[in-house]
């Protein structure tokens, strides 16, 4: 049996937590590598809905949970996120979650350079969540990071926070803000110590010992390809890597072991934040599609941009990700259109183009050209199989397909965990 990665094809908020706690019931492990509490994943179970930011949605499952390297873990919000959902009635200790000894920490000084920056940049804002991710990643590949191993050793820690307090403090005065102390800080990592540390370990070494034994995993990514700080729309991005190339580095496994990799996309499309969005709809039937979708961010409460399905962006992210299938949600709520669209490339300065170019004027210039498609009167809600689906819902996805060069492999047409078509086992290779 292959391992199976998770990614998404657009720009985040893909409904990932929905497909990967399907996965998860064919899983054994499910990792998290990159990302931090800036991502979010809703997860209905009956009458519940798990909210998830770090914790792997395997939990939900009762599955092993592994939070990798490539995260950037704060332990407040983690903590915080275990003591919810034991609240409702979910069991998480040291046995059923692991996470990577070197994964990098995220400290309170994090989030306030990176709400400080933004308040900098005006009207230019990328529109980060403001928790202090990207200044977490820049300290890990600045080399200044304060890792989990960290905490078991006080004297290291002691010196490292000398060094970042004096990289930190430094941008703070520059932008106005309010510096650190070390006391205050020192002393609430040695207290966050010992409710930590039991969950740390060299999770490389159990995932090999996992494939050994031929294990399923399930690596879980976050954000999505088109917010990859590498290929995404650069510097309205993300700053980790998003790709499933990431899942092997962000968990400390071989390139091999990832196995099958699936791209979730949504039957339209929407996005949080600034940056460029061609296909974006500023009328009724934007908003039509985010009330029905329930279009709000997960973490932020951010109400989300809505527009018709970008085909020639998800298969960009396709051929960038290595997505090798799709998993097509929300198709419900395009039930009742009497017209769609499908973006299948852009008109940029008079001239047509089939990929996202790469600078900022150029994207934000991009005009969508569209292919229009009929509608479907008939219902989608909860369809299992795709005879229970109009014809013409059936058509369009024939036709993601062809346009995004990738086969739809599963598609979701509900909150519900079991109203999903499955049209081939993922973890069958």
């Amino acid at each position: 049996m292959a391992n199976v990665a998770v990614i998404g094809a657009q720009w985040g908020d893909e409904g990932k937590g929905k497909v990967v706690d399907w996965l998860a019931s064919r899983a054994e492990i499910v990792v998290r590598f990159q990302g931090g509490h800036n991502a979010g994943h809703t997860l209905v179970v009956g009458d519940k809905t798990y909210k998830l930011s770090l914790l792997p949605s395997g939990i939900v499952r009762g599955k092993l949970g592994v939070i990798g390297n490539g995260v950037v873990l704060d332990p407040d919000a983690l903590l915080g996120e275990i003591a919810k959902v034991r609240e409702q009635g979910l069991e998480v200790g040291p046995h059923n979650l692991r996470i990577a000894d070197t994964v990098p920490l995220i400290l309170p000084l994090h989030p306030a350079l990176d709400q400080a920056r933004e308040r900098a940049r005006g009207g230019d804002k990328i529109g980060t969540t403001g928790r202090g991710i990207g200044p977490a990643y820049e300290d890990k590949v600045g080399r200044r990071a304060i890792r989990l191993c960290d905490l078991a050793e006080p004297e290291t820690l002691s010196a490292k926070l000398d060094e970042l307090l004096l990289h930190h403090n430094a941008l703070l005065t520059g932008l106005g803000a309010p510096l650190f102390d070390k006391a205050p800080l020192l002393d609430k990592l040695l207290a966050l110590a010992p409710l930590l540390l039991p969950y740390a370990e060299p999770v490389w070494e159990r995932l090999d010992a996992a494939r050994k034994e031929g294990r399923r995993i399930l690596f879980e990514g976050a954000q999505a390809v088109m917010l990859d700080v590498d290929h995404g729309t650069y510097p309205y991005v993300t700053s980790s890597n998003t790709v499933a190339g990431n899942a092997a580095a962000g968990s400390g496994v071989g390139p091999d072991a990832i196995g099958l990799v699936l791209g979730i996309a949504k039957a339209y499309a929407t996005r949080v934040g600034s940056g460029p969005f061609p296909s974006e709809l500023h009328d009724a039937i934007g908003e039509r599609l985010g009330e029905r979708g329930r279009e709000f961010g997960t973490v932020t409460g951010r109400k989300r941009r809505c527009g018709w399905f970008d085909a020639a962006m998800v298969r960009q992210a396709v051929k960038l990700g290595g997505v090798q299938g799709l998993v097509l949600t929300k198709l419900d709520v395009l039930d009742g259109l009497e017209e769609l669209k499908i973006c299948v490339g852009y008109r940029v300065d008079g001239q047509e183009m089939n990929r996202l170019p790469p600078g900022m004027k150029a994207q934000a210039a991009a005009e969508p050209i569209y292919e229009v498609m009929e509608g479907w009167a008939g219902s989608t809600m909860g369809a299992r199989s795709y005879a229970e689906l109009p014809a013409q819902a059936v058509k369009y996805v024939r036709r993601i397909e062809e346009l995004v060069e990738a086969p739809v492999m599963m598609l979701s047409t509900s909150p519900d965990r079991d109203d999903t078509i499955a049209l081939r086992d993922p973890f069958a290779g």
